[in-house]
């Protein structure tokens, strides 16, 4: 059987939260942003970092997120 090749970052949404937009991140540690609110839900617990590094990797991570779902946006706007 062949692997999938997932993305790193998926849009989500919910026509039972029309307002919220969800971005999932699919690597470790894996995790759902909602960008209305900037909720966090951890889909796992982090192990083998620290509370300072990942507090770091959280910032880089969520900063990626960020531009992932503004290049996403450009892109609908622009179809």
């Amino acid at each position: 059987m062949q692997t999938m090749d997932l993305p790193k970052f998926l849009l989500g949404d919910n026509t039972d939260h029309p307002d919220d937009l969800f971005v999932i991140h699919l690597d470790f540690p894996r995790f759902i942003v909602n960008f209305n609110n900037d909720d966090i839900e951890l889909l796992e617990e982090p192990e083998g970092l620290s509370e300072a590094e990942f507090q770091t990797e959280m910032k880089r991570l969520l900063e990626e997120a960020s531009a992932f779902l503004d290049r996403e946006m450009e892109r609908y706007d622009s179809e």
